[in-house]
């Protein structure tokens, strides 16, 4: 197994920490090591379900690239009446599922709603506990959006075919891309906080200013600072403006508050060379030792 030479991007390796996965910190450093994945299960000594659960977490972070499938809305197969009544009555697989999701929706589901149904297990390929995972998360979203009621199964569609694409198939896939996430609404909320806006969500304008500030690995101290600077600079949140003075942070390479302040290198991690720095190397081991 090498273990000698590791050279990770700055910002994969800040995902990386913020998922706070001991084996998904494992296993990346060792493929970043240039080891074969067909040999992590041995020489890491994971389990099968280890294994799965960190790199499932690794392709939800985009750190472990895989092809993904296409799936086209309108190229659904156009089942019919008679599909949908053999499939109740002799698909034990289906039954389960269709069980299911009316009990999870609360309502017993029309002919149209059981052809989309069919098309998620047939069409898409996602098993029972999947979609059963799918319809709960579609929920708690509509929940933490300050909707009442239960999704429609034409929104769930929409969902599912992102589902598919992006190969979440399995329940260790579902938990990852579920525990990402929520990860990242955590981090919205505490962002908006920061921000003092309060009862009522961003726009799709300000989350997308959002999503670029979190994926570029701010410590709150710094996002702080940056809107501090904002608000005297402009007499009041400026989004363009705190934009600008982040992305020259980041070009920078000053993420925490002490390379802002002390304007050295030499603090942040990774620096020009991207080989990993003392820092990250702590950081590295104390997520393994939690582990």
């Amino acid at each position: 197994m090498n273990i000698h030479s590791i050279t990770i991007d700055e910002n994969q390796l800040r995902k990386l920490l913020l998922s706070e996965s001991a084996d998904a910190a494992f296993l990346y450093l060792y493929m970043a090591a240039g080891n074969p994945m067909e040999q992590a299960q041995t020489d890491l000594h994971l389990s099968t379900s280890q294994l799965s659960c960190a790199t499932a977490l690794l392709r939800q972070l985009g750190l472990y690239a895989e092809t993904k499938t296409t799936f086209v809305p309108g190229e659904r197969p156009a089942y019919s009446e008679t599909d949908v009544t053999l499939a109740m009555n002799t698909d034990s697989d289906f039954k389960a599922i269709y069980g299911e999701v009316e009990r999870l929706l609360g309502k017993t589901l029309s002919t149209e709603e059981l052809k989309i149904l069919l098309g998620f297990n047939r069409y898409l390929g996602l098993p029972g506990e999947v979609v059963s995972v799918l319809v709960s998360w579609c929920k708690e979203r509509n929940r933490q959006r300050g909707s009442l009621r239960n999704p429609s199964l034409r929104s769930i569609e929409k969902e599912a075919y992102y589902w598919a694409e992006q190969g979440i198939d399995t329940l260790e896939e579902a938990a990852a891309f579920i525990r990402t996430r929520n990860l990242k609404q955590s981090r919205t909320e505490k962002l908006k906080e920061l921000l003092q806006i309060r009862g009522r969500s961003l726009t799709p304008g300000e989350q997308r200013y959002a999503d670029t500030w979190l994926e570029m690995g701010f410590d709150n101290d710094v996002l702080a600072e940056a809107y501090d600077r904002t608000c005297v600079n402009t007499g009041g949140m400026n989004w363009a403006y705190m934009n600008k003075i982040l992305t020259r942070w980041h070009e920078a390479g000053l993420h925490t508050l002490e390379a802002l302040k002390n304007g050295d290198r030499k603090a942040v991690p990774m620096g020009a060379t991207g080989q990993l720095g003392q820092a990250e190397l702590e950081a590295i081991q104390r997520l393994l030792k939690e582990g």
